[in-house]
């Protein structure tokens, strides 16, 4: 299933022959590498299976490699044997889901992003402090259902712009805003400024809750989207950050946008009359989708590729601490 939307016009061909642009930076963040090599290191120490609760991120590809080495995926912990390994996913669990390990014996490992953990204590400070919080987010999403199970009673949602005139505050409550980590950037934005309109002493977090991945893979694309005639975004259709790709490059002037999890959704038909085409993926894809695409794009003539490079990444995130205390161990043993 792709994702697609277009404008009423192109804008003319360029001349010359077809041309990738390839935006940089693309794919996996620290906090999807982080989560993906800690299912990878704890296969090699504990050996299969190794459950984890949730899609460890937000990728097909991704599960499907790891469910061939011996993870196995569940929805919820009470479907983990008694005493077995649990990775809980990069998009972070309520502090209930803890609580639902520990009489089972479960062997826990956190693999939640630390950005997303970064969110979880603004969220229980600002609650200690007497704060109503305004989680702006997508409803049913992993990281929005774990964000506001840190603190239930004083959080309410805000779904986006059009949301933002909904919510009830009292006119003595005190108020702040967090966000998803995934979020488009500019739609937060918006949201933020609704609800300034009717809540003018509603108070920022102390930093920006947008994941610096999600926002620089959003300026990528909107550096490269005026100049292409079709925008192809890799990514799964779960992918909150995948599917926002796709929305900020029309917004940005991409004649016509899809979001594909890999080059088998990709249809001919799309690039009729295309001479440039831009070229994406979000953050929990592995590189080797993306040189999938550049190949299939290449046999149809779109053979020469240029990288656009916005911004560079070098954080790194470490282990759980749970894993590395085992693999220290065994280094020993």
């Amino acid at each position: 299933m792709t994702d697609s939307e277009s404008t009423a016009t192109a804008p003319a061909p360029a001349s010359g022959g077809k041309k990738v642009l390839l935006a940089a930076p693309r794919g996996y963040c620290a906090g999807v590498d982080r989560a993906v090599v800690t299912v990878e290191k704890a296969l090699d120490l504990y050996g299969a299976p190794v459950y984890v609760r949730k899609q460890i991120v937000h990728n097909q590809h991704v599960v499907h490699t790891l469910e061939e080495r011996g993870a196995i995926f569940v929805e919820e912990t009470d479907e983990v044997p008694e005493g077995a390994i649990v990775v809980f996913s990069a998009h972070g669990v309520a502090p209930s889901v803890h609580e639902e390990a520990a009489p089972r014996n479960l062997r826990t490992i956190d693999a939640t992003c630390p950005l997303v953990t970064k969110v979880h204590h603004e969220a229980r400070r600002f609650a200690d402090e007497g704060y109503r919080i305004l989680l702006i987010g997508h409803e049913g999403h992993e990281e929005v259902v774990g964000t506001t199970g840190e603190a239930p009673e004083a959080i309410t949602l805000v779904d986006g712009p059009s949301h933002a005139d909904e919510v009830e505050i009292g006119p003595d409550e005190k108020v702040v805003w967090l966000s998803q980590t995934t979020l488009s950037v500019d739609e937060t934005i918006e949201t933020v400024d609704r609800l300034r309109l009717r809540l003018p002493l509603l108070v920022s977090p102390p930093s920006d809750d947008i994941c610096y991945a999600t926002q620089n893979r959003q300026l990528a694309v909107k550096d490269i989207a005026p100049r292409c005639d079709v925008l192809i975004v890799v990514g799964s259709g779960n992918s909150s950050n995948s599917v926002r790709l796709v929305e900020v490059g029309l917004e940005a002037g991409a004649s016509s946008s899809f979001r594909v999890d890999n080059a088998g959704e990709l249809q001919d038909a799309w690039f009729e009359g295309a001479s440039t085409v831009g070229l994406t993926s979000g953050a929990s894809v592995p590189e080797d989708l993306v040189h999938g695409v550049l190949d299939w794009l290449a046999e149809r003539g779109f053979a020469d590729v240029e990288e656009v490079l916005t911004a560079e990444e070098h954080l790194t995130f470490a282990l759980p601490p749970e894993l590395r205390r085992d693999l220290k161990a065994a280094a020993k043993g």
